[in-house]
């Protein structure tokens, strides 16, 4: 219960600065601006998104909604962490996600580009939101970005997130989900006999150059994240 209490007290403190949409930029339904979190809060979250052991030398990027993502801290064991903001397949400009990411050095090289340019991309203004998705489809089609070249992981340990609640929903919500996301790029969910999304087994999300195939950590590992976590 104590855990429980103190994770939404966190959850609390990220809402109060992303969970607001900015009525001025509301009316066009196109780009909503995002909030900044706490800065210290967000190297927290990016860096909870890994196991404990690869936090220390994992490079850290955080968002600077003017701009998009800034350097942080450079790490050197090959992991980025950071907190991703925009689900670009959703083409919604919301601000109420955010998602814990740590990518591995295949991740970092394949997916970390994407995820920058979104967010870079978002804070110019120039595109709408299906604008977005076909540029970024675009660009994986021209051979800008790559999908990963060898099985990896991005982890998603953290005991804090506010993500969509199911396939094409536009609603998000608190969870206490610590996962882990395994690449499998151009694949499908029959490929991999994937079961249903936000199950008890392995499930698949994302179809296309960025697909993943997620694994919910046991019960057991949940427990210790959480109390890991208590501070």
């Amino acid at each position: 219960m104590r855990v429980a209490i103190r994770v939404v007290g966190l959850l609390t403190v990220a809402g109060m600065a992303s969970a607001v949409y900015v009525q001025e930029n509301a009316a066009n339904g196109s780009n909503i601006k995002l909030k900044p979190l706490p800065r210290p809060l967000e190297i927290h979250l990016a860096l909870s998104a890994a196991p404990p052991h690869l936090r220390a030398k994992a490079t850290v990027f955080v968002l600077d909604p003017a701009k998009g993502y800034v350097l942080e801290r450079q790490g050197t064991n090959g992991f980025t962490c950071y907190v991703q903001r925009t689900d670009y397949t959703r083409e919604e400009y919301g601000d109420s996600y955010f998602a814990p990411e740590c990518q591995d050095a295949e991740g970092t090289r394949s997916i970390v580009p994407v995820e920058l340019d979104i967010e870079r991309i978002r804070a110019q203004g120039k595109l709408g939101l299906a604008g977005l998705k076909q540029e970024i489809s675009r660009r994986f089609k021209d051979g800008v970005y790559h999908s990963p070249a060898r099985p990896g992981i991005a982890y998603m340990l953290s005991p804090v997130a506010r993500l969509y609640v199911c396939p094409g929903s536009m609603e998000t919500m608190a969870m206490n989900m610590p996962h882990y996301m395994f690449f499998v790029p151009n694949l499908t969910a029959q490929d991999i006999g994937a079961g249903p999304v936000m199950g008890p087994y392995r499930y698949f999300i994302n179809p296309g150059s960025m697909a993943y195939l997620i694994l919910h950590v046991g019960e057991t590992e949940k427990a210790q994240i959480d109390r890991d976590s208590e501070d």
